[in-house]
């Protein structure tokens, strides 16, 4: 008799890991746009009148917004490098289809050369209740609304964190309502914790993850700035909808893991960074098209799929 009943229970464990790898290939099979996956079923929720099918919270680098800018029409900074892709998202897609949102927040970084300007936590936390605030409102007024995250510099480390939270059912909205999510040259970028799109050569990490070890010994040079490390528990049920770009040799997102010269690596921080300042136009970081392209492109495919 125990002898069936072993047999019997092997037999039962067995299904089991066949329909749990069956119902995981289903979930990981079809993309929707260059890098995304199919979209969350937006049949469950219905939006009252005024509202859109997708909303775009876009999230500004370092010195590229304002705590006082109109994030229905941004003009803080106009060579930021995310009006390039939602400028035109904005004409392309009806109000009832695209809403573009971008988080108005103070955007700087105190360093040893701008010790008048909010720090980088400081600054990062206001950008992301911003954020969570508008997601939060829109997702009562619109429950069927489905959101897409990008974030560029700063604003891609605040875009991934509250990535992380919502991933891992902590955010101010639920997994499913996020539609994908694309980081610019994240500074807590790690290898496997998202996807990384375009250009594979990047051998580095973020530089939050890079100047943990050494986060106090940096404190003079960015006074406020704290170098965090990696994301605990990365972006949980939201991985395979978050895209990394990266440019080679980006010391933000593509920083070397050997340390060296730590107040050095600080400095490169508030410092004039060209690389990191041309991902408008680098042919490095995608193949065959610029970030804007690629990123408008992913944006389109999960809008029209």
């Amino acid at each position: 008799m125990r002898k069936i009943l072993t047999i019997i229970g092997v037999v039962i464990l067995s299904l089991a890991i066949v329909v749990g790898v069956g119902q995981w290939m289903t979930s990981n099979q079809g993309t929707h746009g260059p890098g995304g996956p199919t979209p969350p079923d937006k049949t469950q929720a219905e939006n009252p009148p005024g509202c859109s099918a997708y909303e775009l919270i876009a999230i500004p680098g370092t010195w590229e917004s304002r705590a006082d800018d109109d994030p229905m029409n941004p003009t803080a900074n106009p060579n930021s490098l995310l009006l390039t892709m939602t400028n035109p998202l904005k004409g392309e897609f009806k109000e009832d289809q695209l809403k573009v949102w971008t988080v108005p927040y103070t955007a700087q970084f105190r360093n040893i050369n701008a010790l008048q300007e909010m720090s980088y936590d400081d600054s990062r936390n206001e950008g992301k209740s911003r954020a969570s605030e508008e997601l939060r409102a829109t997702h009562t007024a619109c429950p069927a609304t489905h959101f897409i995250m990008l974030g560029f510099s700063q604003g891609a480390v605040i875009a991934g964190d509250l990535a992380s939270d919502i991933g891992q059912g902590r955010g101010s909205v639920p997994a499913e309502s996020i539609a994908g999510v694309t980081l610019i040259a994240d500074g807590r970028q790690e290898d496997g914790v998202g996807k990384l799109v375009g250009n594979k050569a990047n051998k580095g990490v973020g530089a939050e993850i890079a100047l943990n070890p050494v986060s106090g010994i940096i404190q003079p040079i960015v006074p406020g700035a704290t170098m965090r490390g990696p994301r605990p528990g990365g972006f949980g049920e939201l991985n395979d909808r978050v895209n990394n770009l990266c440019a080679p040799s980006d010391h933000v997102c593509d920083a070397p893991r050997d340390l060296g010269n730590a107040i050095q690596r600080a400095q490169d921080l508030i410092t004039n960074n060209a690389v990191h300042a041309q991902y408008a136009t680098n042919p490095n970081v995608v193949p065959g098209e610029t970030t804007p392209e690629w990123v408008i492109s992913w944006v389109r495919g999960l809008i029209n799929g």
